[in-house]
């Protein structure tokens, strides 16, 4: 069982910048890939980056390339989301998960409860 919490959102400016954390249960932390995904009002849920057990392997959705980067530090058992560039857009409640396969984009077993994001323009 892995219980993540999810900290970091907040209300920023367009072009600015914010870095969500997400931190861990458990002691094998690193044995799980983890995902950022994001809901935006009346919209599904929607990927956004993921990265493997040990980091070396990262994904993103198109439209965050460039802006965003995902991190992880498995002593900390803590994943990152650099956000930069930000863009109306980006607002939604975001998420982690983890799994014990590198799943990816869908068919994660634990979920945070969010945390939210609000970009002004």
């Amino acid at each position: 069982q892995v219980q993540l919490v999810e900290s970091g959102g907040g209300l920023v400016q367009a072009g600015g910048s914010l870095r969500l954390s997400c931190a861990a249960s458990g002691r094998t932390f690193s044995s799980y890939a983890m995902g950022w995904f994001r809901r935006a009002p009346g919209k599904e849920r929607e990927f956004v980056a993921a990265i493997s057990g040990s980091g070396g392997s990262t994904y993103y959705v198109d439209s965050v390339k460039g802006r965003f980067t995902i991190s992880r530090d498995n002593a900390k058992n803590t994943v990152y989301l650099q956000m930069n560039s930000l863009k109306p857009e980006d607002t939604a409640v975001y998420y982690c998960a983890a799994d014990r396969l590198f799943v990816i984009v869908d068919g994660y077993d634990y979920w945070g409860q969010g945390t939210q994001v609000t970009v002004s323009s």
